[in-house]
This record gives C-alpha cells, structure tokens and sequence, in this order.
C-alpha cells in the first residue's frame, strides 16, 4: 500500500473514532437526564412489557388521579401531601387500590385538586413514595377558562 493511501485511512480511522466517541458520550450525557414515566401500579409491581421496576433515587415522572381525602398540608409550609392512584374509566376509588404518595414542598398549579390528573416529576424515595420537583395539574380537552365560558353563555343569550 502506498504511503498517501494509508495516510489518508489512518486519518478516515480517526475521524470515525472520534465520532463514535462523541456520539457515546453524547448517549450518556442524555441517559442521565431521562425521566422515565411511571404509573402507581408499574411502580409496585414494574413495567408491563419488562417487568422493570424504579429503584429508590431515580428520577422519575408519575401519572394518575389524586385519590380523595388524602391531601394533607402542612400549616406551617408548603409542604404538601397526596396519594395518586392510577387513571381509569369511570372514576371509582377502592380501599385496595395501588397507591403512591407524593410529597411536595412548593406551590401547587391553581388546577390542582382531588379526583384530577396530575403529573409529578420527581425522586423515588422509600419504596412508594415520590419527592417531587415539580406538579403539573392535567384537565380535560373542553377545558375552558371560567371567564371565557361566561363570555360565550351572555354572548350567546344575546343572539336569541
């Protein structure tokens, strides 16, 4: 082999070296900021397809309904407290039912309240129990500022 034609191999070799190893670091940089949703029942008892269930300190993101009853808030703080069970038509809570808590010290979204949907970001502590960093409150498709359901009702009463 010629020495212009192994030069220019040892230099395609390197470049192709050093992009596998930018895309791997890459790779790893982002799997550690993936938060990985999780419904009450998959944390108990672990992913259906794998079977894979959270361990205590990974972040996390839990979904489903704020069981009634069960918001406890602290007097003192912002420190709050709740049980989610999972989403499910129709909306019947049970005694048995799979329940995670979630703490969160901070201000809850103004959509926040029992039998809702909520999403929290979070840290798996105990077993069961979520720390979140964040809440998000979830509504319904036809949600609609109560203002602006007003505004349509008197606009509409005035066409007739």
């Amino acid at each position: 082999m010629n020495p212009r034609r192994k030069k220019r191999l040892s230099i395609i070799l390197a470049v192709l070296v050093g992009l596998g190893a930018i895309s791997g670091l890459v790779l790893y940089a982002l799997s550690q900021n993936i938060d990985l949703f999780y419904k009450p029942t998959e944390i108990h008892y672990g992913k259906q397809e794998t079977g894979i269930k959270p361990t205590e300190g990974q972040r996390l993101r839990i979904g489903g309904i704020v069981v009634p009853g069960s918001v406890v808030r602290d007097p003192n703080s912002l420190k709050v407290q709740f049980d989610l069970v999972d989403m499910r038509q129709p909306l019947v809570f049970h005694e048995d039912d799979i329940k995670v808590t979630v703490t969160y010290n901070g201000i809850l979204p103004d959509l926040f309240r029992e039998e809702q949907g909520i999403v929290a970001n979070g840290i798996l502590k105990d077993g069961f129990v979520v720390e979140a960093s964040e809440v998000l409150a979830k509504h319904d498709e036809n949600y609609m500022p109560a203002e602006i359901v007003e505004q349509a009702q008197s606009k509409h009463q005035k066409s007739y």
